[in-house]
């Protein structure tokens, strides 16, 4: 199925993935990092998944709730139409302890018979899952994963075994039958009854509206920014407070190429846009968990790249014994743990700048160690390092330098307001000079008229429309950069990466609308308007939630998703044309 094709059900603590043919073909039980309890996405043939789909031929309306990140789809077939309407649950007082997925179906006219099938995954081979009969029903066990399928006595089961279960339903217009599966992890499972699941879907749509409702947003672009802001809340852990860049692993970003990389990681560069974001839209909670977990993960490890959900460092990527997504061979874990960026010392400093900007607080151990931290970039910033696209080949990037310079400026700025200890403010200040001077030195280029990928290369890194967010000065020079970008790098209404990636991967979404907020930034609205609604009609035929990348000859999705960097990307995007992102412009 192609990636468009799937909406995302959420919870807190874990993303499902269901398919237009009503197949849930990635679940990781209980947490988003957790082995897949539903893994078909990377094994077609023997993985995991739970369907509901009619007999015979139909076609598929499907959206999300408005405001919600509940799912409905209507199926329309030959003797009638009936309305799936799905949830990962959440109770009145917010996360359930247990992993529940209701999912309820109406008979909305005529009939429609209906197949059920479950099997669940066997985690690469490394467990072989089994049923066991108690006196309250049959429990499944998938590892160290227990659950029952729950179900009325509509449902007609033909099959109930270790391999799976099969049934039949047949749905008549006015009937209403619910489905369920309850699940935990090495803890005692709960069985609630199926009139309080099915009363637990309609209340988890009113908790995603209640919150929707409580954003603050009130500029152009509202129902996309909204949408962007209900994907990047699935990726939030609730137990923790960590983002998720996204829900997937070794989803490709070329069919058949090797670019196919594990994100169910926190990134501080994420985890950063991400608490500016909300910050932005009034999204406080969020912002103030996620900004905490930050704060503890810096001072327990220091700046790495990316953490796991609970706070450790992220183990190093193996490949999995798995078909993978249309024969893209497939991993878990993730090298970048190990890279040096030093993009993460201004992705730091950007975040605490934003949450000092909308009225909130430093204490005096998280002001002790941003004070370090940069002290440490003045120190570092001269040392070459991977970049922002985690790259193996060490370079003095550009972009590199230009986040370091926005470290010491935020640094210098926090400091001269009160936030951090002064001692070396001053210090930090004449650092942030020499780079300055260093970049204009070395990254531009007077023949291409641009800011090059790193000294002494002929290409050039879309990232640098970031430069324009950051405040970076010399504007004559970024729009200079911007237009070789888009002339160079542009394809359609998307953008590459980076010089010559092209027979790799796609379009970095994130790019495009990186470029789309430093031409409003820029001062050219309306220039920058029509290449916002170009990007975002390219990327209709799905339901709202955007993978990482995109084909732009077909429009189909690639890589992981929901994409943590392309919502915050629009949702910045958006920002600066309603006027509402007061970023420093440069001069």
């Amino acid at each position: 199925m192609a990636l468009e094709d799937y909406a995302a059900l959420g919870d807190g603590r874990s993303v499902a993935l269901v398919g237009k043919d009503g197949s849930i073909d990635w679940w990781c039980v209980p947490h988003m990092d957790s082995p897949p309890l539903f893994d078909r996405l990377l094994d077609p043939v023997s993985g995991g998944f739970f369907l509901i789909t009619p007999e015979g031929a139909y076609s598929v309306e499907r959206r999300y709730l408005p405001d919600s990140n509940v799912v409905e789809t209507l199926f329309l077939t030959a003797t009638g139409q009936a309305r799936l309407t799905e949830s990962l649950n959440s109770g009145p007082a917010g996360r359930l302890p247990w992993a529940e997925l209701g999912r309820r179906l109406e008979g909305i006219e005529g009939h429609v018979d209906f197949q059920v099938r479950i099997s669940f995954g066997t985690q690469a081979d490394k467990v072989s899952p089994y049923i066991t009969p108690t006196g309250n029903g049959n429990v499944f066990h998938a590892g160290r994963v227990l659950g029952m399928f729950l179900h009325s006595d509509s449902l007609h089961v033909e099959e109930n075994n270790d391999l799976g279960i099969k049934a039949r339903l047949s749905l008549h217009q006015g009937q209403k039958e619910v489905v369920a599966i309850v699940a935990g992890r090495d803890e005692p499972l709960v069985v609630p009854p199926l009139e309080l699941i099915d009363a637990r879907i309609d209340g988890s749509d009113r908790e995603w509206r209640l919150w929707s409702e409580g954003l603050t947003y009130e500029g152009e672009y509202k129902a996309l920014v909204t949408r962007s802001a209900l994907a990047l809340k699935l990726l939030l852990s609730s137990p923790s407070g960590s983002i998720m860049a996204a829900a997937t692993t070794s989803l490709p970003e070329r069919i058949g190429g090797d670019k196919n990389y594990d994100y169910r990681f926190a990134w501080i560069r994420d985890a950063g846009y991400t608490i500016e974001a909300f910050l932005s839209i009034g999204a406080q909670p969020e912002s103030k968990a996620a900004f905490t977990w930050l704060l503890k993960r810096l001072a327990e490890h220091g700046p790495h790249v990316c953490y796991t959900l609970c706070g450790d460092l992220a183990q190093r990527a193996s490949m999995l014994d798995l078909p993978g997504y249309k024969h893209s061979p497939p991993r878990v874990g993730n090298d970048a743990t190990d890279q040096t960026q030093h993009g993460v010392y201004g992705d730091i400093f950007e975040t605490a700048k934003c949450f000092i900007d909308t009225g909130n607080i430093l204490d005096a151990t998280s002001a002790t160690t941003l004070s370090a931290l940069a002290d440490q970039c003045a120190d570092q910033w001269r040392r070459k390092d991977a970049g922002i696209w985690e790259l193996p080949e060490q370079q003095h990037y550009s972009m590199s330098k230009i986040s370091c310079w926005q470290a010491l400026s935020r640094a210098v700025e926090l400091a001269r307001d009160g936030h951090l200890p002064t001692t070396c403010c001053e210090r930090w200040d004449r650092e942030r000079q020499r780079i300055e001077t260093w970049i204009e030195t070395h990254c531009w280029s007077e023949e291409r008229q641009a800011y090059l990928f790193y000294p002494g290369s002929d290409r050039l890194d879309a990232s640098l429309a970031l430069a324009v967010r950051f405040g970076y000065p010399h504007a004559t020079r970024l729009q200079s950069t911007l237009d070789t970008i888009d002339r160079e790098l542009g394809c359609g209404a998307f953008h590459y990466r980076y010089t010559d990636v092209e027979h790799e991967e796609g379009c970095f979404l994130a790019c495009s609308f990186w470029m789309v907020e430093a031409i409003a930034l820029l001062g050219d609205r309306g220039r920058a308007a029509r290449v916002f609604e170009a990007t975002v009609q390219g990327l209709e035929r799905g339901v709202g939630i955007y993978s990482e990348m995109v084909d732009p000859h077909t429009g189909s999705y690639l890589g992981n998703l929901p994409q943590g960097l392309t919502h915050l990307a629009l949702l910045g995007a958006a920002r600066a044309l309603s006027g509402s992102n007061h970023r420093r412009r440069p001069a």
